[in-house]
């Protein structure tokens, strides 16, 4: 459970990041708590993609991993981040990504920033 936690916490922040760097991801809302409340919802949902899809989604494109040599994860990181967007968008929660190249950046930052998150929040089970 406390690994559960922490991953979100780190997603919430990597989702952060991207928001405050790229103008067309963007998170509205009124005050700050209600924006952390929904950053803390799309890392959720952000999570549930990652979970559930990512991996099949790997599977099919396994061979185009082998032919980029690994590259194609930047458009299967984006192609994460535009669902999550979509999802959030049927779940009236105020999250948008505008446009593919753009969640090739954000997906970019996210991967990154949730590295170094969990290099240095604990991961323990």
């Amino acid at each position: 459970m406390k690994n559960f936690v922490v991953k979100t916490i780190a997603n919430a922040g990597a989702l952060a990041v991207a928001v405050w760097l790229l103008d067309k991801i963007t998170l509205t809302g009124g005050s700050t708590g209600k924006k952390i409340g929904t950053l803390i919802l799309v890392a959720l949902v952000f999570g549930l993609v990652n979970f559930l899809v990512k991996p099949i989604v790997k599977v099919l494109t396994f061979p185009l991993f082998i032919l980029t040599l690994g590259l194609i994860t930047l458009v299967v990181n984006a192609l994460m981040l535009l669902l999550t967007s979509w999802v959030c968008g049927k779940l009236d929660l105020s999250f948008h990504v505008d446009g593919f190249w753009t969640a090739v950046l954000g997906g970019l930052i996210i991967s990154i920033v949730s590295w170094a998150l969990h290099l240095v929040l604990p991961d323990e089970d």
